[in-house]
């Protein structure tokens, strides 16, 4: 612990030097004063930069920056064309997307069917709802310039859903070179055709990240409505800086050297509050899910009985309490599926929710077999949201019985580890903490997390036959009642199991500046379209 701590100070010290080079760098910029510039703090630093790699929102953030989707979501939840209209046939069977005139990729090329072919095929190859849509499509092809044409083998009422979802894995449009990278490989270029150019002479990892107007972009002429509409570009440049030391943002955002501060941290709220100069602000008000995530692939998670007796040990009043602190943000729920929607169940939930499982834990893991091999959990300390779940876990994970080596470092590592299917002891890991938006997981289909794949799924790699079975149950439902007895079962069988371990819903302020207007609002914020900045 006292090794944690002392790594703990010299990460702000040097978190904290970064944060003042990070700014200093972003003022000095020739081009900063050229036209209106944003200067942004994110809930994380950018460095992975293909949106279609990583489920990581940073990296959808920057997504929906310099790309664009074939159709979106509307704030009613309705499915909106974006950069294509579409038709339905008679019988269900096939859907044709018509390109809507002057889509230009950043490069100048036109936007062709044939990118958006590749570009769907290589989102469906990863994404959970692409994947599912794929198990139903019998074709998917360019007809012509500007015509896709999807083909199912029966009837399927998720297409539309799967290629508008707003939130990560999205289905953005790149140009057919890039789009024919294999997904577990990052592309090599970022040119897309949406609002905003990703400036690439400019990115410094760990310091800032740099968007431009793309002055060739025509938006659509409805108003904007989460991720649809018109996407209207009303400043010259965006600047994502980074300070990963939440006191050095609120500082910047106080004193006006940042405009726009993504997730404020719930200790410093009423000093914000107090601030009339800054807007604070709730923007996704359907929340975020926060999870703890097992790997499948390698002890001591490879077998169940020690997955219960973690899932036992766990509870997730103390995790909000430690993350969030405040009742108004913060809410107990059972629910794979989230609560307050079609899906919402507490089968399975009860240690979970009541906090009543330490003793049976360690009876559990004293019958498991379990041999104290350590549990790594990677612990990022960056991100205001990821900070205590970890640490709460660890804790709660030792008093059971369970021998942890909890490994500080940054979300982006996470980022990248997560991914690797190494044993711990060869750079692998043992658990993460992440969170999903409540849109991302609201049912069987769009939770990627409850997947049963084994190693073509999300990271941890859960292999389970009756899942995958239950979800194409789940589609193939008559009524919503039939679909909510189905989602019921999968949420018992993901608890028997352990897939992953559902530890609450939050709600998180934003706040900017009050020379920011039009901050939109939906499941994927923040978007940097429609928000303008007064002198």
């Amino acid at each position: 612990m006292l090794s944690l701590m002392r790594r703990g100070r010299r990460a702000f010290a040097s978190t904290l030097a970064l944060s003042v080079v990070a700014l200093s760098t972003a003022m000095a910029s020739p081009v900063f004063a050229a036209g209106k510039t944003i200067t942004a703090v994110m809930h994380s630093d950018l460095r992975i930069i293909d949106p279609i790699f990583t489920t990581a929102y940073i990296t959808r953030d920057h997504g929906y920056m310099v790309y664009d989707t074939l159709i979106a979501t509307d704030s009613n939840f309705k499915i909106q064309p974006q950069m294509a209209d579409w038709k339905i046939s008679d019988d269900k069977l096939t859907y044709t997307f018509t390109l809507r005139d002057g889509l230009k990729w950043h490069d100048g090329a036109p936007v062709t069917a044939e990118d958006c072919v590749a570009s769907l095929k290589r989102w469906a190859a990863v994404d959970g709802m692409g994947q599912k849509l794929m198990d139903f499509t019998a074709s998917i092809e360019a007809t012509d310039a500007k015509t896709i044409t999807l083909k199912l083998k029966e009837p399927y009422g998720l297409v539309l859903e799967s290629i508008g979802k707003p939130s990560s894995r999205v289905a953005f449009m790149m140009p057919k070179r890039l789009a024919e990278t294999p997904p577990d490989k990052q592309i090599s270029e970022q040119i897309g055709s949406g609002p905003f150019k990703f400036v690439q002479s400019e990115f410094q990892p760990g310091v800032k990240a740099i968007y431009v107007k793309n002055t060739d972009y025509v938006p659509r002429k409805e108003p904007a409505s989460w991720t649809s509409g018109g996407k209207v570009v009303k400043v010259d440049r965006v600047e994502w800086i980074t300070m990963p030391d939440s006191q050095t943002a609120v500082n910047a955002l106080q004193s006006g050297d940042i405009d726009f501060m993504e997730n404020l941290p719930f200790d410093m709220l009423p000093l914000l509050e107090a601030n009339k100069e800054i807007t604070l602000e709730v923007s996704n008000k359907f929340g975020f899910q926060t999870l703890g995530r097992m790997n499948f692939l390698h002890p001591p998670f490879d077998n169940v009985k020690v997955r219960r007796a973690a899932f036992l040990a766990i509870n997730q009043k103390d995790v909000l309490d430690a993350l969030v602190g405040n009742a108004k943000y913060q809410k107990i729920c059972g629910a794979f599926f989230v609560c307050d929607t079609p899906f919402a169940t507490e089968v399975g939930a009860e240690t979970l929710i009541k906090g009543n499982g330490m003793a049976e834990a360690k009876k559990a893991l004293a019958e498991s077999g379990y041999d104290g091999t350590p549990i790594v959990i990677m612990a990022p300390g960056d991100v205001t949201t990821l900070k205590a779940q970890p640490i709460v876990a660890a804790q709660l994970l030792r008093e059971a019985g369970f021998k942890v080596d909890l490994q500080a470092t940054d979300w982006q590592t996470v980022v990248s580890r997560r991914a690797s299917q190494k044993p711990p002891k060869e750079g692998g890991w043992n658990m993460f903490f992440t969170n999903w938006v409540a849109a991302d997981v609201s049912n069987p289909i769009a939770n990627l997390s409850i997947g049963g794949q084994g190693k073509k799924g999300w990271f941890g790699w859960a292999e389970n036959a009756k899942i995958e079975k239950l979800k194409d149950d789940f589609v193939r439902a008559a009524s919503l009642d039939e679909q909510k007895k189905i989602a019921a079962d999968i949420q018992k069988e993901a608890y028997e199991q352990v897939i992953y371990v559902p530890l609450g819903q939050y709600l998180l302020p934003s706040g900017w500046r009050k020379s920011l207007s039009g901050v939109l609002d939906g499941p994927a914020t923040p978007l940097f379209w429609n928000v303008d900045k007064s002198e």
